[in-house]
């Protein structure tokens, strides 16, 4: 991993990201319309000049709400610098879309956010990492808990960077199994990052930013929890990530509008955990599984598929994203591991199931499970039914 770098200073913000805000300041002003306007009219800046007649050109602008847009925007921009100042009050700076380190991933997605409101550090492709969404119900069972904590906390330790959403339930299981791992997260707020929602999370908004990830949003500062907000969030999470894995959701929770995101808009993988057949809760999970997405059940299944996706292994989604597609990947030489996990990797010069493993070493069964399913999450042993294989 390479070397923390320093986080942006507090109300940090570039000048084409200042006029960016100025436009998302606009009441009605969603990320479609703007990137329809810049688009048409050449720039931001041109935007931010154009009469009412121009703006009224636009397709799908109209008249009226060009009226609209050129009555608020004056005061929008006078505006920048009284939100840049709240963003600082919150220890918070701007990375706009065009900044080098907006994330190559969600820049890529059709209504990418034309700015971002961060807290901590928002630039997993530095470290390299995969990054998965983990999602699902806020009102879910022990086990969607337990399992969201399981798979986040081996993706965690494998250095994985999970994103979810800072809800209650999943969300928050899936937070906190990454950082106990010893992992890094992304929370994706559906307020104005002055706001800790909901407020029993900030100590793990805190966390999370100690710990070397971020706490971001798309809305102004001052942006209360609405209903209506959330669904738009769910697209940032699924852009952000190579692949979106519901643990456990309802027929209509909004982990399925993340779903339908990765799918419909965004191209990512969707995986889900099964769950039980008769229970309300996974009913939206099986639907899922029901129209082809991948099941997975150990968090290697999960790393698999995320490889799969990514074109480069070793050179981290902003290569994979960049690349040359004619170039071979680039395979990293990694050290054979310390401990433990090395020795099973010296044992591993044959197939061997877990029981001829745990006699071979002799080890307690349960713990060699452990360190077999890192194994596979890191790509140096794979399972072939009850056999277990080194890969290299």
């Amino acid at each position: 991993m390479s070397e923390r770098c320093t986080n942006p200073a507090p109300g940090s913000c570039s000048e084409r990201g200042k006029s960016l805000l100025a436009l998302t300041l606009v009441p009605g002003l969603g990320p479609v319309r703007i990137a329809r306007l810049i688009e048409s009219l050449g720039s931001v800046d041109a935007v931010l000049g154009a009469s009412v007649s121009r703006i009224a050109r636009v397709p799908g602008i109209g008249d009226k709400t060009a009226t609209s847009i050129a009555r608020n925007l004056h005061r929008s921009i006078e505006g920048v610098d009284r939100e840049l100042e709240r963003i600082a009050a919150c220890g918070a700076y701007v990375v706009a879309l065009g900044d080098p380190h907006y994330p190559a991933m969600l820049a890529s997605v059709p209504a990418a956010p034309p700015v971002l409101t961060v807290r901590g550090r928002l630039d997993p492709e530095q470290d390299h990492k995969y990054t998965c969404a983990m999602v699902g119900s806020r009102n879910c069972s022990i086990y969607g808990v337990e399992q969201a904590g399981r798979f986040a906390g081996a993706l965690g330790s494998a250095g994985v960077c999970v994103v979810s959403g800072g809800a209650r339930g999943i969300d928050t299981a899936a937070h906190r199994g990454a950082l106990n791992a010893g992992g890094s997260t992304i929370v994706v707020l559906g307020c104005g990052i002055a706001h800790d929602y909901p407020p029993e999370n900030g100590t793990l908004f805190n966390e999370t930013i100690e710990r070397g990830g971020a706490v971001i949003s798309e809305l102004p500062t001052d942006t209360k929890p609405d209903a209506k907000n959330f669904p738009a969030r769910n697209r940032i999470i699924s852009g952000l990530s190579l692949g979106v894995l519901v643990i456990e959701a309802g027929a209509r929770s909004g982990a399925l509008i993340t779903a339908r995101h990765a799918v419909d808009d965004h191209g990512r993988e969707v995986m889900a955990l099964p769950g039980r057949v008769d229970s309300p809760s996974s009913a939206g999970s099986l639907e899922l599984l029901r129209h082809g997405a991948h099941l997975v059940v150990e968090p290697g299944d999960v790393l698999s598929i995320l490889r799969q996706d990514a074109r480069h292994l070793f050179e981290g989604t902003h290569a994979a994203r960049t690349g040359d597609p004619a170039r071979e990947p680039t395979k990293a030489v990694l050290p054979e591991p310390d401990g433990m996990p090395g020795e099973i990797l010296r044992a591993l010069d044959q197939p061997r199931t877990g029981d001829e493993l745990a006699e071979q070493l002799g080890v307690d069964p349960g713990s060699l499970r452990s360190e077999l399913t890192m194994l596979e999450i890191q790509g140096l042993v794979r399972r072939e039914g009850s056999h277990f294989i080194r890969v290299r």
